[in-house]
């Protein structure tokens, strides 16, 4: 211990050198006082950036400017009066914190296997409590730290918006009864507004949440009451959660747009999941330094209103001293032992420290309390963030991880795995937090709820009223929109192209226009969206203060602060955050829009997978778009470039509905039919389509064939003999196959479009569901395919195992072709033949279902290798 404390301290005075002239110092000081006293501190502000200035040009080496000392930054002269009563909110805290308890223990008493988590909410009780009295308006915007739901269903509880018997039935809510474990829109949708508990996606979420509210303001979209001028986006984060790369990820873009709507409040208990969020550091002070430098505005909120007095007696600094110098593993221990460890460990390692408290008794030392536990601190804190203006502010916020647990859980190794205490402990916990009730009640777990005419709930409603309503709170449906009927062109182009004319038609539309929204991950060029540009322009909260490069040309490069277009730069993890901020805006807004986000669909899901998941969970409503789609039409690419599995990713997610158009009109007709069940029926989906790179000649729809488009497949080319399923462009590959097996084999081969394996599959199950309950139910597939004869054989550009989804349901022989293996570099044929997609190998194919001789004579004729490794282990 001698040795590390001798390291920090040397480290400390790296930092914070002695003085070798103090009455030098003391001049300089003296003379800055009189400065700032005389001419204000604008002009002190001037002096040291011209000092700065200077040093620079001098080489002077420069002390570290983003981290400030270890104390709050509301300085105790500048600390606005508390407005509330402390004494009630004391008690209405105690209730909310003895409940969310009582939830947690009751559920693993009966169930020992449900887990549970309540030191978290037992070290941000306060932060939130403070934010529901006086600082969340009911059209805020709050993404709640996921561990702390506890505290939030124990709060609503209180406020009678949940019952005894679901907070009776915590993590048990099959039955229709219960409370899901965090926070899920899904699960509870007119609850929670966001959901956090995978660790980093709340942070980065409310960061597009935040801008996208300016978006729709300065598209004069959201107005008056709903201004961001009164609206703010809050996101409570552990601190061992802002590890997250998607934590971090959307800092800097917050400060550039100056996103003063917005306010982190930081949870640092020092404690993640297993021990310290930085044992042998300062994750406050790491974290300050991350936000500073990234352009935020840091709030410290660190000591309580009891550290008060001893920092104003400490003339001499050494109590700041002894914090810098204290790592996190020490103050984690600190906060697992009493006052007399304390007294003994911290404050008498320098003689100032002993005098310093020396009238304090180890029961005063005991309750000296960090700075997220004191409502008064709390307050002053979110108050200076709510007036400040031109940056993001961020509250690190120091706490006790299972504060009030006492000896069986404070600031203990295992505290986040607490779910179970003991009487004592409970009784404990009771007299600690004043908990009005009798050892019978604890022992029985006793749920509280005042009388509704008692001081805390008229106090509790009173609070709320004032702030408009309770929060969270989530509305389901809104205001309905039309969808024109789209028309697509009949030529040769691309799926991409279709798609981008499609989108233009619905941006001119006058009634929708407004409301689509195009977002791209810096790709916009790739898939031809540049016609968008000078029409619509790409939206910059400061407009375009240069004159583009490209600025004689037709579709030049146009930024507007009214600019429609979403160009979020290279961060998929940004532009799908925006996309879902976008997709809810029917719920946090009252205002739906219709977002389309296109990336290359390779590095969707398998790199911002989670995001989709919170999607699914958030009830999105909108289209990604999967462009440059599949292993084989993006040619010269290779391995990392060319996707093979996002469709098999995408049929997981249950209200993803999933499609694989090959011809313009089927996705203009997939589109429309989407958009109508977003807008017009409000249906909780979002839809994935992919579109390609690759030009061919697009047909008319062929008559009756819309409601096969939708539901999945349909019929192109009738035949006897056997039955080709093609999806996307990979149809036109069957299309050829037929004509080689009637041309070359005199087989007559039927060919289907399957637009969406995913659709089929969910209705195939559907089906054999009814089956076994009892009803009588027949599958699009079996009707399809039922008065068809023959093997059939499907092709996709996407590993065999999407084609298979439908095997269950496919009467009689069935073969599923695919792309599975790794990418290669090359044109498309050679593509579609390297993984045996191509006309041939699906003639192969059918030809090897009917007759192994034909197989044989077709391998010959057609210079197929019988003996190559497949292409999954090339």
């Amino acid at each position: 211990m001698n040795d590390l404390s001798d390291i920090v301290t040397s480290a400390f005075w790296r930092v914070n050198p002695p003085d070798s002239d103090p009455v030098e110092t003391r001049e300089w000081l003296d003379a800055f006082d009189a400065l700032v006293e005389s001419e204000g501190r604008e002009r002190a502000t001037f002096l040291l950036r011209k000092l700065l200035d200077h040093a620079r040009a001098r080489r002077v080496p420069l002390p570290p400017v983003l981290n400030t000392p270890y104390k709050n930054s509301v300085a105790l002269a500048d600390q606005p009066q508390f407005p509330g009563n402390v004494e009630l909110e004391s008690r209405i805290s105690a209730l909310v914190r003895w409940n969310a308890l009582a939830m947690v223990v009751r559920a693993n008493r009966a169930y020992p296997e449900l887990g549970g988590h309540i030191a978290s909410y037992a070290s941000a009780a306060d932060l939130f409590e403070v934010g529901f009295n006086h600082f969340f308006r009911s059209d805020d915007l709050v993404y709640f730290q996921p561990h702390s739901a506890p505290g939030i269903y124990a709060r609503a509880f209180l406020e009678g918006r949940l019952s005894e018997e679901q907070l009776d039935h915590y993590r048990r809510e099959t039955g229709g009864k219960g409370l899901c474990s965090y926070c899920h829109p899904y699960l509870m949708p007119e609850f929670w507004q966001f959901p956090t508990g995978s660790m980093g996606i709340g942070p980065i979420s409310a960061i597009y949440q935040a801008r996208f509210m300016r978006y729709l303001e300065n598209r004069s979209i959201l107005k008056n009451a709903l201004s961001t001028a009164q609206r703010r986006v809050w996101s409570f984060v552990g601190d061992g959660e802002m590890d997250e790369p998607e934590s971090l990820a959307g800092l800097s873009l917050a400060a550039r747009e100056g996103l003063d709507n917005l306010i982190f409040v930081v949870n640092c208990n020092l404690q993640r999941l297993d021990g310290p969020v930085r044992g042998n550091g300062s994750v406050v002070q790491e974290l300050e330094g991350l936000f500073a430098g990234a352009g935020w505005n840091v709030l410290k909120l660190l000591w309580s209103s009891d550290w008060d007095a001893l920092f104003a007696r400490d003339t001499d600094g050494v109590l700041l001293k002894r914090l810098h110098e204290t790592v996190d593993g020490e103050f984690q221990l600190y906060a697992a032992t009493d006052g007399r460890f304390n007294r003994e460990h911290f404050f008498n390692k320098y003689p100032e420290l002993r005098e310093l408290i020396a009238g304090m008794s180890d029961d005063d030392i005991d309750r000296l309390r960090r700075g997220g536990h004191d409502p008064v601190k709390i307050y002053a804190a979110y108050r200076a963030a709510l007036q400040h203006q031109g940056q993001p502010t961020v509250i690190l916020a120091q706490t006790k991880k299972g504060y009030g647990m006492g000896h069986w859980g404070q600031g203990k190794m295992g505290t986040h795995q607490q779910k179970k205490l003991d009487d004592d402990a409970l009784r404990e916990f009771r007299d600690r937090f004043a908990v009005p009730l009798s050892d019978e009640g604890v022992a029985q777990l006793r749920f509280l709820r005042p009388a509704a005419d008692s001081a805390e709930m008229k106090y509790l409603e009173a609070r709320r009223k004032a702030l408009g309503g309770f929060v969270p709170k989530r509305v389901p449906r809104t205001e309905k929109l039309p969808v024109p009927t789209l028309h697509a062109a009949e030529r040769a182009q691309s799926t991409t192209m279709a798609f981008v004319q499609l989108l233009a038609q619905l941006m001119k539309d006058a009634t929708l226009g407004a409301r689509v929204v195009p977002i791209v991950a810096d790709e916009a060029r790739t898939f031809g969206m540049q016609t968008l540009f000078r029409q619509f322009g790409i939206y910059s909260s400061l407009g375009q203060l240069y004159e583009p490069e490209d600025h004689e040309e037709l579709l030049y490069y146009r930024e507007a602060k009214d600019g429609q277009i979403l160009e979020e730069g290279i961060t998929e993890a940004g532009a799908l955050s925006s996309w879902l901020a976008a997709a809810t805006s029917y719920s946090a807004h009252a205002t739906p829009m219709l977002p389309f986000y296109i990336y290359y669909s390779m590095f969707g899901f398998q790199r911002v997978g989670d995001l989709i998941w919170a999607a699914a969970d958030s009830r999105a409503r909108g289209f990604l778009v999967g462009g440059t789609a599949g292993r084989t039409t993006l040619a010269g690419e290779g391995l990392q470039h060319q996707d093979g599995s996002s469709h098999l990713y995408m049929a997981t997610i249950p209200n993803c509905r999933a499609y694989d158009p090959c011809f313009a009109w089927e996705l203009a007709a997939i589109v429309e039919d989407g958009a109508r069940r977003l807008l017009e029926a409000q249906e909780d989906v979002f839809y994935y389509l992919t579109v390609a790179n690759e030009n061919y000649p697009h047909p008319a729809m062929p008559e009756g064939a819309r409601e096969g488009c939708l539901r999945g497949m349909y019929p192109i080319r009738a035949g006897k003999d056997a039955q080709l399923l093609g999806s996307g462009p990979i149809l036109r590959e069957a299309l050829a196959a037929a004509e080689l097996l009637e041309k070359d084999w005199k087989i007559s081969a039927g060919v289907w479009s399957v637009t969406s394996f995913t659709e089929l599959r969910r209705d195939g199950m559907r089906a054999e569901r009814a089956r076994r309950l009892g009803a009588s139910e027949t599958s699009w597939v079996e009707r399809c395919l039922a008065k068809t004869t023959g093997p059939v054989i499907a092709a996709s550009d996407y590993v065999s195992a999407v084609a298979d989804l439908i095997r269950p349901y496919v009467p009689g022989p069935y073969v599923a072709l695919g792309t599975d293996g790794f990418g290669r570099s090359d044109t498309r044929a050679a593509l579609r033949a390297f993984f045996e997609i191509d006309a041939r190998h699906i003639v192969l194919a059918t030809l090897a279902a009917l007759d192994p001789k034909l197989a044989a004579d077709a391998r010959q004729r057609y210079g197929l290798d019988a003996g190559s490794r497949p292409p999954w282990e090339r």
